[in-house]
């Protein structure tokens, strides 16, 4: 079977969060279990650019309203992800360091998606499965149906994966000069709430559509940023499929990015070796348990109530711990954070930025994960965390609720609290410190987390197994 991801990023040429990471882990377990996954992304001024060679694969041209467009397909020479990898490239639009947050984000993506359409319509053959991910490719099912130049792509099946269904793509009506022609009476499969929204419109025109947990596919039809009554009607065509971790990558005892490797066989002492780098490079008390965060610092991470529950935390339970914070997003979030350093020194501090290596380093430091997320669709962090013996804190919602247990009930190994609230945050921290002095519990906890399949194996599976269904 030959599988086309269609996405905006792609770890680890260019990410901005999870969407990155499972893209960049999926279909090299497809690939491994035997079919053909190939990934098409933009091509952006990223190091993996410049650090690896490319081959020239195709080169075209389209019109996007007013303006024209050349665009050239290159691929990776070595297939040194474990997969073909191929990138567009249309100069002056793709080509930027930064994946997103430019004023023409609109026109950018529908660049990209409109290349990557005419590209595949080129092919001598056709890929059996057209799977698009996020708003950013929300375009191609609608495309491949409605678009004169593209209809004979119509029997190809698509499936749409929603990592983040809060964040739609909109675009007002006057953008629609942008699309290739298009069968103007099928207006109705773009538009939502008076505007064209792509994510609607791959909901409405992709032959199935995933979410990244069984529990955030339930949550969606009462909590999607508008979209829940069309969740509900196409409740039909969507399924849940738990994301998994690329287990090569994040693996204590082979990861390059930290400095004392360690395994279940030796993790108390793996972990405190990670954790004395830690605090000697944030000046924070090895002998207190370690509380972290790392994402970005957005509301529906409930980032915003992080400087509080901190606050509150170090004051009513006396200081008996530490939190290290790494992330960036909202500025006024950002600068809370920041203007915490003084006050709170010794018993805190934070990194503001994305830090791959860093983060590798805190998750094999850290004691306990903080994860409060008002909206959480799959959540890799936990899984990344319990792989490093770190035990997640988690607010009970989308994957959050799927992947872990609280360890008050049978078979429990992590903590689990019901509301995005300062009160529940800090009981939570409490409940932390009172695990953490049960040393003998705390390590049975660590080492069963540690053991905890959350592999791509599985997931790998179920989306052979979908796309199976539809050819």
């Amino acid at each position: 079977m030959e599988i086309l991801h269609v996405s905006a990023e792609c770890y680890p040429v260019a990410k901005a969060g999870g969407l990155g990471d499972v893209v960049g882990a999926l279909p090299k377990y497809q690939h491994q279990l035997g079919h053909i996954a190939k990934v098409v992304m933009p091509m952006y001024k990223t190091k993996f650019l410049y650090e690896n060679e490319f081959d020239i694969a195709h080169k075209g041209s389209f019109g996007m309203g007013p303006y024209w467009f050349n665009y050239t397909i290159i691929k990776e020479r070595t297939n040194k992800l474990g997969f073909d990898l191929y990138l567009v490239d249309i100069n002056g639009l793709l080509d930027r360091e930064a994946v997103y947050g430019y004023y023409d984000d609109a026109e950018r993506f529908t660049a990209f998606q409109i290349a990557v359409v005419d590209w595949v319509s080129k092919w001598n053959h056709k890929p059996d499965v057209v799977h698009v991910h996020d708003h950013h490719t929300g375009l191609i099912p609608f495309m491949m149906q409605y678009c004169y130049a593209y209809q004979h792509l119509a029997a190809i099946p698509t499936v749409l994966t929603i990592h983040n269904a809060q964040y739609q793509g909109w675009m007002g009506w006057d953008k629609a000069i942008y699309l290739p022609e298009w069968n103007s009476w099928e207006w109705g499969k773009l538009d939502w709430n008076k505007n064209i929204n792509p994510l609607a419109s791959a909901v409405k025109c992709a032959t199935k559509v995933t979410t990244v947990s069984q529990s955030y596919l339930e949550e969606m039809r009462s909590n999607a940023n508008g979209l829940e009554n069309l969740f509900e009607y196409e409740k039909g065509k969507c399924t849940g499929i738990l994301n998994g971790i690329d287990d090569a990558v994040w693996n204590p005892a082979a990861d390059s990015y930290i400095d004392n490797n360690f395994s279940v066989e030796n993790v108390a002492e793996g972990k405190l070796a990670s954790k004395q780098i830690l605090c000697e490079q944030f000046s924070l008390d090895i002998e207190k348990p370690l509380f972290i965060f790392i994402g970005r610092l957005v509301h529906e991470k409930a980032a915003d109530l992080l400087p509080q529950a901190i606050y509150d935390a170090v004051y009513h339970l006396q200081g008996t711990m530490n939190f290290l914070i790494l992330g960036s997003g909202d500025a006024i979030v950002e600068q809370e954070l920041e203007n915490m350093k003084t006050p709170l020194a010794g018993y805190y501090n934070s990194k503001i930025g994305y830090n791959e290596k860093l983060s590798h380093q805190m998750y094999a430091g850290a004691d306990f994960l903080l994860m409060p997320s008002r909206v959480e669709p799959c959540g890799l962090n936990q899984m990344y965390a319990m792989r490093y013996g770190t035990i997640p804190i988690v607010r009970n919602t989308g994957g959050l609720r799927d992947t872990v247990i609280d360890y008050g009930e049978p078979g429990g190994y992590g903590i689990v609290f019901n509301d995005a609230t300062v009160w529940d945050i800090t009981y939570s921290i409490h409940r932390a410190l009172e695990l953490y002095k049960k040393t003998k519990r705390l390590h049975k906890i660590r080492t069963t987390i540690m053991k905890i399949d959350n592999s791509w194996q599985k997931s790998a599976e179920s989306y052979i197994n979908l796309y199976s269904s539809l050819l």
